[in-house]
């Protein structure tokens, strides 16, 4: 009963039936603790999770891999990494399906570094990992998998989120067999690259071959072409589609920021809050646009309305890999054994970007204080920084590609296209968001992301 209320998604009744099992029986076992568990991570509700913690715990079930594994992804779908990262560092066992729950929940949280450190770590404590698990190429080449459905998406998407459309493209093509989900995540790979027109000809290559688009696929061309129907294709709308919904109201909000439209922002926010309430990039926009006009008492309420949601902001960081070696910058960093070399080389870029006519929009900055401590502030932006250990650590005239964890910012995306059209580089950004293509003075984006 309780396994079949949560695969119905009737998550209140699944509750009842697990205190009633729980008043009846001696205690639970293996089966059923993850099953509930996993009814947890559905809901979002980590204050039911404490308590089967709990549970797990007064039971004995905390050394069982499985209740673990399951206690752990249920923390990550929760985004509270760092209660899912204590509990997977205290399991005396890891299998592989634990090792794959905490890849893949760094994965979401957007910590490469810490992917990649975990995928090393399981290899060498002997776990061997499948076709699903796979994220090194070389690994792959040198174990000789075949290149399958599921390891070839792997690599498209893998390639795509490197910034490697090319390579992405040229996996795609290499792939004996396809099926929908293959040709979803080429589609899906051309969105993120700002290339619409592609993710509408092969979509429309895809049908032609008599393959049929499924919700995934949807949810992908709708993005880069909201205006396409459903309706053709016998598909029936789900929750991923109304993210686009979600999408369009950022959009929106976003836009409010530019124009200072304030009280539409409000509207647009309230909806965006209504469907994502525990999203931290909302509540940031909205401050944003509350910093613009000069309403600090706004921002505050904000603020307050994010500490009584219990809703942290993620810090942003920035990597940069030069010579197979990656860097990671946060706001204001002074760690890097270059940070004298960076910050003298970040002046020299202001003083020429201010030349060529670069304003840095105060505006961005959600504290009520002076405007030169607001320049000191945002001149210190990780994407800033990253920038600049890049042009003094790379060739003239060479590309430079970084990551984002958040949305890139108004005032660094206005400086890396002032940036792009002063030292002829072109700057690939890949944010939460969407790869964003720097060259010339311009953006792939448009100014829209």
């Amino acid at each position: 009963m309780i396994c079949g209320y949560a695969k119905a998604g009737e998550y209140a009744n699944c509750y009842g039936s697990f205190r009633e099992y729980m008043r009846s029986v001696k205690g639970p076992d293996d089966y059923t603790l993850p099953v509930i568990i996993k009814a947890c991570r559905n809901t979002m509700d980590l204050q039911i999770g404490r308590v089967l913690q709990g549970v797990v715990y007064k039971y004995g079930f905390d050394s069982n891999s499985f209740v673990a594994a399951a206690l752990v992804d249920m923390y990550a779908k929760n985004k509270d990494i760092e209660n899912a990262r204590e509990l997977f560092d205290e399991m005396p066992k890891k299998d592989l399906v634990s090792w794959i729950v905490m890849i893949e929940a760094c994965t979401e949280y957007g910590n490469a570094e810490e992917v990649l450190d975990l995928f090393d770590r399981m290899r060498n404590e002997g776990v061997v990992p499948d076709k699903v698990a796979m994220i090194d190429e070389d690994y792959i080449r040198r174990m000789k998998f075949s290149l399958g459905v599921i390891l070839g998406a792997a690599l498209n998407d893998m390639h795509a989120k490197c910034g490697s459309i090319g390579l992405a493209r040229e996996v795609f093509d290499k792939m004996r067999v396809t099926n929908v989900v293959s040709w979803s995540t080429m589609i899906a790979a051309h969105d993120y690259h700002w290339e619409g027109q592609k993710a509408l000809d092969l979509f429309h290559t895809m049908v032609g071959t008599g393959i049929l688009p499924n919700n995934i696929t949807f949810v992908s061309f709708l993005y880069a072409c909201s205006h396409f129907g459903l309706e053709e294709y016998r598909v029936t709308s789900d929750v991923k589609h109304f993210t686009c919904v979600v999408d369009l109201f950022g959009a929106l909000l976003g836009a409010c920021r530019i124009y200072g439209h304030v009280e539409l922002a409000m509207k647009a926010a309230e909806s965006l809050l209504e469907l994502q309430p525990q999203n931290a990039g909302h509540y940031v926009l909205l401050s944003n646009i509350y910093a613009k006009a000069d309403r600090w008492k706004e921002v505050a309420k904000v603020r307050e309305l994010m500490t009584h949601q219990k809703i942290k902001k993620i810090p942003g960081w920035t990597w940069i890999e030069v010579d197979k070696k990656v860097h990671k910058f946060s706001v204001g960093d002074h760690k890097h054994p270059l940070s004298m070399e960076i910050h003298e080389e970040l002046k020299k870029l202001r003083e020429k970007l201010e030349l060529a006519g670069y304003v840095p929009d105060t505006n961005f900055v959600l504290h009520d204080i002076d405007e030169e401590l607001k320049l000191d502030l945002l001149h210190s932006h990780s994407e800033k920084l990253a920038i600049a250990f890049g042009l003094i650590s790379t060739p003239e005239g060479t590309p430079i590609s970084m990551t984002k964890n958040l949305r890139v910012c108004g005032v660094c995306h206005t400086f890396i296209k002032f940036l792009s059209l002063i030292t002829k580089r072109v700057v690939v950004v890949r944010d939460a968001n969407r790869f964003h293509h720097f060259d010339g003075g311009a953006c792939s984006c448009s100014d829209y992301w």
